[in-house]
């Protein structure tokens, strides 16, 4: 399957790549992400040169919700629990990464902190996976206990779904709240129903990897910690997208950017930005792809 990852639409792009791939039918659209906006979907459109057929997996979470008060209490405790999870891990991870640093700025002995750096980040890359396991524990107990495909309201929005894909040629997935988005991409088992060309940006495109990641080093109360959410649709395997990078990323510190791309090697983390293009076919990254190196700097990928 071919996925087409956009960088940022606020000057789009999306219409001349559709263009580009000469698609002989309609294209399906996913705006879950903009949650109460989803309908709002006139612009989206216009740039695809046609009226997409949008799957409005937010409108049919909030019917299933309301549909299946059994599912929305369990879906709550869900919500619930793995919000703990994810301040707890927040707290070790805090404590691992401070060390990162301080070694990593740290003078000295240039083997000795060369060592010690290595093993600061094996500690967090340890962290990581155990939170990762936490959370695979937690949705494994989830559905067998409530097993979603067993709920009448879900295997009928699940089945439609599943139509709407099989009748268009693509799909296109949105930003917006990643969190919804891959709740909503998970509960409606988009990921099954899947066989034409995938084109996604910003939350859309973190949304289609194994292991999304947030991160943000120009918040206002200063650089937070990036921090493993979850799992995507895995539709990209070894990848970490980074849309906004420039924005969101401290790019010049490249200490901060070795820790980053060391700490989810060998997964290849991408920067997307406007007008950015990267077209995926199986787990091979096109030549010309920028990635942010080890050494903390991005560099363009190069034909093997």
């Amino acid at each position: 399957m071919s996925v087409v990852l956009l960088g940022p639409q606020r000057k789009p792009s999306v219409g001349p790549v559709v263009r580009s791939m000469d698609l002989p039918g309609r294209v399906a659209t996913i705006t879950a992400g903009w949650q109460e906006r989803e309908p709002d979907d006139a612009e989206l459109d216009q740039q695809l040169g046609a009226p997409g057929l949008n799957l409005s997996l937010y409108a049919r979470w909030l019917d299933v919700l309301e549909r299946d008060p059994e599912f929305a209490t369990a879906e709550r405790r869900l919500r619930a629990l793995l919000d703990e999870v994810q301040e707890v891990y927040l707290v070790r991870l805090d404590h691992a990464l401070r060390a990162v640093y301080a070694i990593a700025r740290r003078g000295g002995n240039v083997l000795l902190q060369a060592d010690a750096l290595t093993e600061a980040i094996a500690a967090v890359r340890e962290v990581d996976t155990r939170h990762l396991r936490r959370i695979s524990d937690i949705h494994e107990e989830y559905y067998t206990t409530c097993p979603p495909h067993e709920r009448p309201v879900i295997a009928e929005h699940r089945a439609a779904v599943a139509q709407r894909l099989h009748d268009t040629s693509a799909l296109v997935i949105t930003g917006g709240h990643v969190g919804v988005l891959v709740a909503t991409l998970h509960l409606f088992n988009v990921a099954a129903a899947l066989r034409s060309p995938v084109i996604a940006w910003s939350a859309g495109a973190m949304a289609l990897t194994d292991r999304v990641v947030l991160f943000h080093d120009r918040a206002a109360q200063g650089p937070g910690h990036p921090e493993l959410y979850g799992s995507g649709l895995s539709l990209l395997r070894g990848v970490v997208a980074l849309p906004h990078a420039g924005a969101r990323l401290l790019l010049a510190d490249s200490t901060r950017m070795a820790v980053f791309a060391r700490r989810f090697a060998p997964a290849r983390c991408i920067p997307l930005e406007a007008g950015g293009r990267v077209d995926v076919n199986g787990d091979t990254l096109p030549p010309g792809t920028r990635v942010l190196g080890e050494d903390g700097r991005v560099r363009v990928l190069e034909a093997a």
